[in-house]
């Protein structure tokens, strides 16, 4: 079975951002290497897109950024979590599933509509 990218509304992921940054500090790029790791290839998610939602969480005050070293000694902007994000994610993640799963009822449904 061949495996797609499946293209992700802003909010996803800015959500997915947010859990990421639970484990701690992370650059972009261990960001998105993560989030698709994690998700068996499936989900992607490129620059133009990381970048974008970093810089909104950051105007939220959902994370804080501050310049380091990476694992490869190159200057990198990384990003933590914020208890105001830390309280984000926990709400955002209670609607998503809960969306998730509608969502899921009405792809696994037997019966016709009325």
């Amino acid at each position: 079975m061949s495996r797609t990218n499946i293209d992700m509304r802003q909010g996803a992921i800015e959500l997915l951002v947010l859990k990421t940054l639970t484990w701690g500090p992370q650059h972009g790029y261990t960001i998105a290497r993560w989030i698709q790791q994690t998700a068996d290839d499936v989900l992607r998610i490129e620059e133009g897109s990381l970048y974008p939602a970093l810089r909104r969480l950051e105007e939220k005050q959902f994370v804080r950024s501050a310049w380091g070293s990476s694992e490869n000694n190159r200057r990198a902007k990384f990003y933590k979590l914020t208890e105001t994000g830390r309280t984000e994610l926990k709400s955002e993640s209670v609607s998503w599933l809960r969306y998730a799963e509608a969502v899921a009822k009405v792809l696994h449904a037997t019966r016709q509509p009325a």
